[in-house]
């Protein structure tokens, strides 16, 4: 066996080794084998009525792939396996899906404007032009956004105008960057059950 193939062996069983302790905690979380809102939330230690809250609702429901309203564990560990390896298209793919709340694959802008809200409360008004040094209001921000992807005008947002737009734009990248991926969340929460050590984070 050759030594790429070796070290392929050896992630296989670390990945193999992590799914099953991944579906221990998560079985002990939710014995009934599907997760809820409110377990998806209390896991993470995001409370409701902050604007972390509402964004977990957009969160959950991106990645609550049938729709019916619980995450199964293979949602789940499809979930964790983007917030912490996805490629930065497929991250924004799904940045995508938490904005679109009718799920028709157009963001309008009310759509748009309630995410970008709550992203604002939770950045506490600390957004920035690409200088850094002008400060932007919510709707300057939405405004930005559909000036950055909006490519024909037509007051809509489709998922390649946002990928292509994102890909394009350093500012765009800056904003969605972790706010828009709960990244430091998960890390967090498997740091807790020693799923993954800090280091690793």
């Amino acid at each position: 066996m050759g030594q790429n193939q070796q070290i392929q062996t050896q992630e296989e069983e670390l990945e193999l080794n992590s799914i099953q302790d991944l579906y221990k905690s998560f079985i002990m979380e939710c014995p009934s084998g599907s997760l809820y809102l409110h377990e998806f939330k209390r896991m993470f230690g995001v409370h409701n009525g902050t604007p972390e809250s509402e964004y977990m609702d957009s969160i959950f429901r991106a990645f609550d792939m049938n729709h019916d309203n619980t995450m199964d564990f293979i949602e789940y560990v499809a979930a964790l396996n983007l917030v912490l390896r996805g490629k930065l298209e497929d991250k924004l793919r799904w940045s995508f899906k938490v904005f679109d709340s009718d799920d028709n694959g157009r963001l309008d802008r009310c759509e748009l404007r309630k995410i970008v809200k709550i992203i604002y409360k939770i950045k506490k008004g600390s957004v920035f032009d690409e200088t850094g040094t002008v400060s932007l209001t919510a709707e300057q921000v939405c405004e930005r956004i559909f000036q950055e992807v909006d490519v024909n005008n037509d007051g809509q947002i489709t998922l390649d105008e946002f990928v292509q737009g994102a890909q394009r734009s350093p500012w765009l990248q800056n904003f969605l960057h972790l706010d828009f991926n709960p990244s430091g969340w998960v890390q967090r929460y498997l740091c807790d059950r020693k799923l993954v050590s800090p280091k690793d984070s």
